[in-house]
């Protein structure tokens, strides 16, 4: 039997789809994923989610979500995509448990940050160590910080962490950034900001403490080992989108990110895409979920073969 929606992940965006998608009675079917819950699994306090002036545990939030949309009706798999047909109609779904097939399909499989790969990284991941400086910078009012990267976007966290550390170091493994002439002269000209050229980093300390407390670093050069008290450590070495199941059927940017059209319309009418997989420029929860109720409302036009924006003539197939 074909199902009106399917929706690949259960980050914010997933789960916002599937709670609109659920109140419109189109019973959809959501397909967890490897990293079931998103990006907030991974965190502690959420302290900029509406509604919870006291903060939130990103797990807490996830599965208050979760648990939401199950009331009205979807339906949750723990399963991971192996494979989609996009050219068939209805289109078909792989899973490792199981084959499904759908009327339409929402694409919430997010975008997962690029870490250094060390243990000791891993361990402090949402106990000092972060990703995203817009979520977790004003934990650090005052204290001392690292920002690992040489690019735009690492230029940007250390600039937007100024306004709460007492210091930012940028560790970068070049002897030069990558980051825009415009950034660099930014970061250059703060002076709360400072630089360790040529540097890669050994470890982050201290794992048995349970939170940062230093950043092991060592000249690539001339081999000069070094320890940075620092309280908090921000990898900003980019993201990376997941959407290798979509390679060749879905129109991407040149990073991998999925284009979307008028809204989350993605190249393939009755495919639509939400959340961080077609956004890398603000990569919040709140935006996440705001294109995930973007997604279910096209995909609920879509099926009843309305128009799904103002003054657009669209029939289904």
């Amino acid at each position: 039997m074909s199902r009106n929606v399917i929706i690949i992940g259960s980050g914010p965006a997933g789960l916002t789809a599937a709670l609109y998608t659920a109140r419109a009675n189109l019973k959809p079917l959501v397909i967890e994923g490897l990293e079931a819950g998103g990006q907030l699994m991974m965190t502690t306090l959420v302290e900029n989610w509406p509604g919870h002036r006291d903060g939130i545990m990103g797990p807490e939030l996830m599965a208050e979500m979760r648990a939401q949309t199950e009331r009205f009706g979807a339906e949750i798999v723990r399963s991971h995509v192996k494979s989609v047909d996009l050219q068939s109609r209805p289109f078909k779904v792989q899973t490792s448990e199981g084959d499904y097939e759908a009327e339409t399909l929402i694409i919430a499989t997010g975008a997962s940050a690029r870490w250094l790969g060390l243990s000791s990284e891993s361990a402090l991941v949402g106990h000092g160590v972060s990703s995203c400086a817009t979520c977790d910078g004003y934990f650090f009012r005052g204290k001392p910080i690292a920002v690992v990267g040489g690019g735009d976007s690492a230029m940007e966290e250390a600039l937007f962490l100024t306004r709460f550390a007492s210091h930012v170091t940028v560790i970068h493994r070049r002897e030069s950034l990558r980051a825009s002439k415009i950034m660099q002269d930014k970061a250059f000209a703060n002076p709360k900001i400072s630089f360790e050229w040529n540097a890669e980093v050994d470890g982050i300390d201290d794992v048995e403490k349970g939170e940062v407390t230093a950043i092991r670093i060592r000249n690539r050069l001339t081999g000069e080992a070094k320890s940075i008290p620092v309280d908090g450590v921000f990898i900003a070495i980019g993201h990376t989108p997941n959407t290798s199941l979509f390679t060749g059927a879905l129109e991407m940017d040149a990073n991998g990110y999925l284009i979307t059209h008028a809204g989350t319309r993605s190249s393939i009418p009755g495919v639509f895409a939400c959340g961080d997989v077609q956004d890398h420029i603000y990569r919040q929860a709140i935006t996440a979920a705001g294109s995930g109720c973007m997604a279910a409302m096209d995909a609920e036009k879509y099926l009843e073969g309305l128009p799904q924006h103002i003054g657009e003539v669209h029939l289904t197939a």
